[in-house]
Protein backbone atom coordinates (compact mmCIF):
# COMPACT_ATOMS: atom_id res chain seq x y z
CA UNK A 1 0.00 0.00 0.00
CA UNK A 2 2.81 2.52 1.22
CA UNK A 3 5.28 1.39 -1.73
CA UNK A 4 3.78 3.90 -4.43
CA UNK A 5 3.98 6.78 -2.05
CA UNK A 6 6.56 8.99 -1.49
CA UNK A 7 6.60 11.23 1.53
CA UNK A 8 6.43 14.56 1.93
CA UNK A 9 9.41 16.94 1.24
CA UNK A 10 10.94 20.34 1.10
CA UNK A 11 13.62 22.00 -0.08
CA UNK A 12 15.84 22.57 2.89
CA UNK A 13 18.33 25.19 0.84
CA UNK A 14 18.17 28.01 3.47
CA UNK A 15 17.06 31.17 1.04
CA UNK A 16 16.75 34.87 2.17
CA UNK A 17 13.18 34.96 0.43
CA UNK A 18 11.19 32.11 0.87
CA UNK A 19 8.02 31.71 -0.98
CA UNK A 20 7.56 28.38 -0.70
CA UNK A 21 5.25 27.09 1.53
CA UNK A 22 1.73 29.62 1.50
CA UNK A 23 2.59 30.69 4.84
CA UNK A 24 2.03 33.82 6.42
CA UNK A 25 4.86 36.62 5.18
CA UNK A 26 3.43 39.22 8.36
CA UNK A 27 4.39 36.37 11.37
CA UNK A 28 1.68 35.67 14.14
CA UNK A 29 -1.13 38.11 15.70
CA UNK A 30 0.39 39.73 18.17
CA UNK A 31 -2.41 38.28 20.11
CA UNK A 32 -1.24 34.98 19.65
CA UNK A 33 2.33 35.72 20.58
CA UNK A 34 1.36 37.42 23.65
CA UNK A 35 -0.98 34.33 24.78
CA UNK A 36 1.98 31.97 23.95
CA UNK A 37 4.42 33.95 26.10
CA UNK A 38 1.98 33.75 28.81
CA UNK A 39 1.40 29.97 28.28
CA UNK A 40 4.67 29.40 28.54
CA UNK A 41 5.45 27.40 32.22
CA UNK A 42 2.05 27.47 33.09
CA UNK A 43 0.71 24.55 32.34
CA UNK A 44 3.72 22.70 29.88
CA UNK A 45 3.88 19.44 32.37
CA UNK A 46 0.47 18.85 32.17
CA UNK A 47 -2.15 17.32 29.26
CA UNK A 48 -3.92 20.07 27.25
CA UNK A 49 -7.75 20.15 26.97
CA UNK A 50 -9.33 16.82 26.02
CA UNK A 51 -10.98 18.08 22.97
CA UNK A 52 -10.26 22.19 23.28
CA UNK A 53 -13.58 23.42 24.22
CA UNK A 54 -12.81 26.22 24.13
CA UNK A 55 -11.19 27.05 21.30
CA UNK A 56 -14.26 25.57 19.23
CA UNK A 57 -16.01 27.79 20.71
CA UNK A 58 -13.94 30.67 19.42
CA UNK A 59 -14.34 28.93 16.17
CA UNK A 60 -18.08 28.68 15.84
CA UNK A 61 -18.42 32.28 16.53
CA UNK A 62 -15.95 32.74 13.67
CA UNK A 63 -17.79 30.76 11.42
CA UNK A 64 -21.18 31.16 12.15
CA UNK A 65 -21.78 27.48 13.59
CA UNK A 66 -22.40 25.68 16.96
CA UNK A 67 -19.28 24.15 18.72
CA UNK A 68 -20.20 20.72 18.21
CA UNK A 69 -20.31 21.14 14.69
CA UNK A 70 -16.72 21.88 14.86
CA UNK A 71 -13.59 19.35 15.37
CA UNK A 72 -10.10 20.48 16.19
CA UNK A 73 -6.97 19.01 15.60
CA UNK A 74 -3.19 18.83 14.63
CA UNK A 75 -3.22 20.89 11.13
CA UNK A 76 -6.34 20.25 9.17
CA UNK A 77 -3.74 17.78 7.42
CA UNK A 78 -4.59 15.49 10.53
CA UNK A 79 -8.05 15.91 10.69
CA UNK A 80 -8.29 15.32 7.03
CA UNK A 81 -6.15 11.85 7.24
CA UNK A 82 -8.72 10.95 10.37
CA UNK A 83 -11.66 11.75 8.06
CA UNK A 84 -10.90 9.54 5.46
CA UNK A 85 -9.88 7.01 8.19
CA UNK A 86 -13.22 7.47 10.05
CA UNK A 87 -15.68 7.57 7.26
CA UNK A 88 -14.08 5.60 4.51
CA UNK A 89 -14.45 1.60 4.20
CA UNK A 90 -11.18 -0.10 3.22
CA UNK A 91 -11.16 -0.21 -1.10
CA UNK A 92 -13.78 2.62 -1.29
CA UNK A 93 -12.56 5.08 -3.69
CA UNK A 94 -11.91 8.77 -3.81
CA UNK A 95 -12.62 11.04 -6.68
CA UNK A 96 -10.40 14.22 -6.61
CA UNK A 97 -9.76 16.99 -8.79
CA UNK A 98 -6.58 16.44 -10.65
CA UNK A 99 -3.99 18.47 -9.75
CA UNK A 100 -5.10 19.45 -6.36
CA UNK A 101 -3.15 19.21 -2.93
CA UNK A 102 -0.75 16.52 -3.23
CA UNK A 103 -1.80 15.44 0.26
CA UNK A 104 -5.04 14.05 -0.40
CA UNK A 105 -4.22 11.32 -2.52
CA UNK A 106 -1.05 10.47 -0.05
CA UNK A 107 -4.30 10.33 2.77
CA UNK A 108 -6.45 8.33 0.35
CA UNK A 109 -4.22 5.71 -0.29
CA UNK A 110 -2.87 5.18 3.72
CA UNK A 111 -5.59 4.84 4.91
CA UNK A 112 -6.38 2.27 2.28
CA UNK A 113 -8.96 3.99 0.21
CA UNK A 114 -8.35 4.27 -3.78
CA UNK A 115 -8.00 7.21 -5.12
CA UNK A 116 -9.28 8.51 -8.44
CA UNK A 117 -7.59 11.54 -9.91
CA UNK A 118 -10.56 13.64 -12.34
CA UNK A 119 -9.11 15.65 -14.45
CA UNK A 120 -9.43 19.60 -14.79
CA UNK A 121 -11.67 20.84 -16.73
CA UNK A 122 -10.19 23.06 -19.72
CA UNK A 123 -10.62 26.03 -17.69
CA UNK A 124 -8.92 24.38 -14.44
CA UNK A 125 -12.06 24.06 -12.80
CA UNK A 126 -13.07 21.24 -11.20
CA UNK A 127 -15.17 18.95 -13.58
CA UNK A 128 -18.67 18.49 -11.58
CA UNK A 129 -20.04 16.17 -14.30
CA UNK A 130 -17.07 13.79 -14.23
CA UNK A 131 -16.78 13.77 -10.33
CA UNK A 132 -20.38 12.96 -10.10
CA UNK A 133 -20.07 10.00 -12.80
CA UNK A 134 -17.32 8.40 -10.79
CA UNK A 135 -20.08 7.51 -8.25
CA UNK A 136 -17.29 7.32 -4.89
CA UNK A 137 -18.20 7.03 -1.37
CA UNK A 138 -15.98 9.94 -1.20
CA UNK A 139 -15.46 13.32 -2.91
CA UNK A 140 -12.25 15.62 -2.10
CA UNK A 141 -12.29 18.87 -3.75
CA UNK A 142 -10.42 22.26 -2.63
CA UNK A 143 -11.86 25.97 -3.51
CA UNK A 144 -9.21 27.87 -3.53
CA UNK A 145 -7.32 25.08 -5.44
CA UNK A 146 -3.76 23.90 -4.37
CA UNK A 147 -1.78 24.45 -7.27
CA UNK A 148 -3.77 26.31 -9.44
CA UNK A 149 -5.24 29.18 -7.07
CA UNK A 150 -8.53 29.14 -8.91
CA UNK A 151 -11.70 28.73 -6.73
CA UNK A 152 -14.13 26.49 -7.57
CA UNK A 153 -17.35 27.79 -9.36
CA UNK A 154 -20.32 27.93 -7.28
CA UNK A 155 -22.21 25.81 -9.86
CA UNK A 156 -19.89 23.36 -10.40
CA UNK A 157 -19.34 23.02 -6.00
CA UNK A 158 -23.32 23.14 -5.20
CA UNK A 159 -23.69 20.56 -8.24
CA UNK A 160 -21.24 18.23 -6.41
CA UNK A 161 -22.82 18.68 -3.16
CA UNK A 162 -26.23 18.36 -4.15
CA UNK A 163 -25.25 15.02 -6.75
CA UNK A 164 -22.05 13.29 -5.44
CA UNK A 165 -22.94 9.53 -4.19
CA UNK A 166 -21.40 9.72 -0.79
CA UNK A 167 -20.00 12.19 1.06
CA UNK A 168 -17.87 15.47 -0.04
CA UNK A 169 -14.88 16.37 1.64
CA UNK A 170 -14.10 20.32 0.85
CA UNK A 171 -10.76 22.03 1.70
CA UNK A 172 -10.78 25.08 2.52
CA UNK A 173 -7.43 25.72 3.38
CA UNK A 174 -7.20 29.20 1.70
CA UNK A 175 -11.17 31.00 2.12
CA UNK A 176 -10.08 33.58 3.95
CA UNK A 177 -7.69 35.02 0.48
CA UNK A 178 -11.16 34.26 -1.63
CA UNK A 179 -13.53 35.96 0.92
CA UNK A 180 -15.38 32.58 0.96
CA UNK A 181 -16.97 30.80 3.98
CA UNK A 182 -18.45 27.41 3.36
CA UNK A 183 -17.83 26.09 6.58
CA UNK A 184 -21.23 27.95 7.75
CA UNK A 185 -23.22 25.52 5.43
CA UNK A 186 -21.78 22.54 6.17
CA UNK A 187 -23.96 21.59 8.86
CA UNK A 188 -27.11 22.11 7.55
CA UNK A 189 -25.51 19.97 4.48
CA UNK A 190 -25.05 16.94 6.28
CA UNK A 191 -23.17 15.35 3.80
CA UNK A 192 -19.72 17.41 3.88
CA UNK A 193 -17.02 18.21 5.73
CA UNK A 194 -15.02 21.28 5.20
CA UNK A 195 -11.38 22.00 6.44
CA UNK A 196 -9.90 24.91 7.40
CA UNK A 197 -6.66 25.72 8.63
CA UNK A 198 -5.03 28.57 11.10
CA UNK A 199 -1.81 28.13 8.94
CA UNK A 200 -2.17 30.47 6.09
CA UNK A 201 -4.12 33.54 6.93
CA UNK A 202 -3.43 33.43 10.31
CA UNK A 203 0.10 33.39 9.91
CA UNK A 204 0.06 30.25 12.83
CA UNK A 205 1.51 27.06 10.65
CA UNK A 206 4.30 26.28 13.42
CA UNK A 207 1.53 25.71 16.02
CA UNK A 208 0.13 23.17 13.59
CA UNK A 209 -4.09 23.89 13.97
CA UNK A 210 -6.54 23.07 12.23
CA UNK A 211 -10.55 22.37 12.16
CA UNK A 212 -13.24 20.86 10.22
CA UNK A 213 -16.61 21.63 10.72
CA UNK A 214 -19.80 19.34 9.58
CA UNK A 215 -22.68 18.09 10.96
CA UNK A 216 -22.60 16.80 14.69
CA UNK A 217 -22.68 12.98 13.55
CA UNK A 218 -19.90 13.07 11.38
CA UNK A 219 -18.18 14.81 13.99
CA UNK A 220 -18.94 12.77 16.22
CA UNK A 221 -17.57 9.53 14.23
CA UNK A 222 -14.43 11.43 13.73
CA UNK A 223 -13.83 12.47 17.50
CA UNK A 224 -14.16 8.12 17.94
CA UNK A 225 -11.06 7.51 15.33
CA UNK A 226 -8.58 9.70 16.71
CA UNK A 227 -8.33 10.33 20.48
CA UNK A 228 -7.80 13.37 22.87
CA UNK A 229 -5.61 16.07 23.31
CA UNK A 230 -4.62 16.59 19.52
CA UNK A 231 -3.78 20.20 19.94
CA UNK A 232 -1.24 21.65 22.26
CA UNK A 233 -1.99 23.97 24.87
CA UNK A 234 0.28 26.73 23.25
CA UNK A 235 -1.53 26.28 20.18
CA UNK A 236 -4.81 26.17 21.48
CA UNK A 237 -3.84 29.44 23.69
CA UNK A 238 -2.38 31.01 20.32
CA UNK A 239 -5.22 29.79 18.04
CA UNK A 240 -7.62 31.14 20.05
CA UNK A 241 -6.29 34.65 21.00
CA UNK A 242 -6.06 34.83 16.80
CA UNK A 243 -9.66 34.13 16.21
CA UNK A 244 -11.27 36.06 19.06
CA UNK A 245 -9.02 39.17 19.64
CA UNK A 246 -6.92 39.81 16.47
CA UNK A 247 -9.48 39.36 13.60
CA UNK A 248 -8.95 42.94 12.02
CA UNK A 249 -5.06 42.44 12.25
CA UNK A 250 -5.63 38.91 10.24
CA UNK A 251 -7.72 41.14 7.71
CA UNK A 252 -5.59 43.84 7.42
CA UNK A 253 -2.81 41.29 6.26
CA UNK A 254 -5.21 39.01 4.11
CA UNK A 255 -5.90 42.31 2.47
CA UNK A 256 -2.56 43.25 1.90
CA UNK A 257 -1.91 40.04 0.28
CA UNK A 258 -5.06 40.69 -2.13
CA UNK A 259 -3.56 43.72 -3.00
CA UNK A 260 0.00 42.68 -3.82
CA UNK A 261 -1.53 39.30 -5.55
CA UNK A 262 -3.09 41.30 -7.94
CA UNK A 263 -0.40 43.80 -8.49
CA UNK A 264 1.96 40.73 -8.96
CA UNK A 265 -0.30 39.04 -11.75
CA UNK A 266 -0.76 41.91 -13.67
CA UNK A 267 2.68 42.90 -14.11
CA UNK A 268 3.92 39.52 -14.67
CA UNK A 269 1.35 39.57 -17.77
CA UNK A 270 2.81 42.89 -18.60
CA UNK A 271 5.98 41.34 -19.26
CA UNK A 272 4.58 38.73 -21.11
CA UNK A 273 3.89 35.75 -18.86
CA UNK A 274 0.66 33.94 -18.51
CA UNK A 275 0.35 33.37 -14.62
CA UNK A 276 -3.15 31.61 -13.88
CA UNK A 277 -5.89 34.11 -11.94
CA UNK A 278 -5.68 33.35 -8.57
CA UNK A 279 -7.89 33.67 -5.32
CA UNK A 280 -5.31 32.49 -2.76
CA UNK A 281 -2.05 33.95 -1.33
CA UNK A 282 -0.26 32.48 -4.21
CA UNK A 283 0.50 32.56 -7.90
CA UNK A 284 0.77 29.62 -10.55
CA UNK A 285 2.78 30.20 -13.04
CA UNK A 286 3.70 28.00 -16.01
CA UNK A 287 6.82 27.90 -17.25
CA UNK A 288 8.77 25.66 -19.97
CA UNK A 289 11.64 24.27 -17.18
CA UNK A 290 10.23 24.17 -13.69
CA UNK A 291 13.59 22.89 -12.20
CA UNK A 292 16.07 25.08 -14.28
CA UNK A 293 13.83 28.43 -13.30
CA UNK A 294 13.59 27.01 -9.55
CA UNK A 295 17.24 26.54 -9.27
CA UNK A 296 17.50 29.85 -10.95
CA UNK A 297 15.96 31.79 -8.26
CA UNK A 298 17.71 29.90 -5.60
CA UNK A 299 20.92 31.06 -6.58
CA UNK A 300 19.40 34.69 -6.40
CA UNK A 301 18.05 33.56 -3.06
CA UNK A 302 14.61 33.05 -3.68
CA UNK A 303 12.81 29.79 -2.97
CA UNK A 304 9.30 28.93 -4.49
CA UNK A 305 8.03 25.83 -5.22
CA UNK A 306 8.02 24.37 -8.53
CA UNK A 307 5.92 21.31 -10.47
CA UNK A 308 6.76 18.85 -13.46
CA UNK A 309 4.32 17.87 -15.60
CA UNK A 310 0.84 19.18 -13.73
CA UNK A 311 -2.04 17.69 -15.84
CA UNK A 312 -3.13 19.75 -18.50
CA UNK A 313 -0.69 22.98 -17.40
CA UNK A 314 3.03 21.43 -17.60
CA UNK A 315 5.98 22.87 -15.84
CA UNK A 316 4.94 25.57 -13.53
CA UNK A 317 6.23 27.34 -10.34
CA UNK A 318 4.30 28.04 -7.18
CA UNK A 319 5.00 31.20 -5.84
CA UNK A 320 3.82 32.79 -2.29
CA UNK A 321 2.95 36.68 -1.81
CA UNK A 322 4.58 38.64 0.52
CA UNK A 323 4.19 42.39 0.42
CA UNK A 324 5.35 44.13 -2.49
CA UNK A 325 8.71 45.34 -2.05
CA UNK A 326 9.72 41.20 -1.94
CA UNK A 327 7.37 39.95 -5.23
CA UNK A 328 9.13 42.95 -7.12
CA UNK A 329 12.53 41.26 -6.29
CA UNK A 330 10.69 38.16 -7.85
CA UNK A 331 9.59 39.82 -10.56
CA UNK A 332 12.90 41.15 -11.32
CA UNK A 333 14.69 38.07 -11.45
CA UNK A 334 12.04 36.34 -13.28
CA UNK A 335 12.53 38.50 -15.86
CA UNK A 336 16.63 38.02 -15.74
CA UNK A 337 16.34 34.28 -16.19
CA UNK A 338 13.54 33.67 -18.33
CA UNK A 339 13.72 34.78 -21.93
CA UNK A 340 10.98 36.74 -23.69
CA UNK A 341 10.56 33.97 -26.08
CA UNK A 342 9.61 31.92 -23.04
CA UNK A 343 7.04 33.53 -20.94
CA UNK A 344 4.02 33.17 -22.98
CA UNK A 345 1.69 30.22 -22.32
CA UNK A 346 -1.83 29.56 -23.50
CA UNK A 347 -3.15 28.11 -19.58
CA UNK A 348 -3.48 31.42 -18.18
CA UNK A 349 -5.53 32.94 -21.20
CA UNK A 350 -7.90 29.63 -20.91
CA UNK A 351 -8.05 30.41 -17.48
CA UNK A 352 -9.50 33.77 -18.51
CA UNK A 353 -11.27 33.00 -21.67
Amino acid sequence: MYQELRAYDVDPTPCEITLADNTSPFGAPPAALRAIAAGVGDRLAHYPSTYSRALREGIAAYVGVSPDEIMVGCGSDEIMSCAFRALGEPGDRVAYMDPTFVMAKVFATSNSLTPVPVPLTARFDADADALVAAQAPITYVCTPNNPTGLPMAAAALQQVLREARGLTFVDEAYAEFAGSNLAREAPAHGRSLVFRTFSKAFGLAGMRVGFAVGARPLIAELEKARGPFTVTALGERAALAAVTEDLAWVTDGVARIVAARERFIAALRGAGFAPLPSAANFVLLPVGDSRAAHAALRERGILVRHFVGLPGIGDALRISIADWAVMQRVLDALLAILPHEARPFNAGERADA
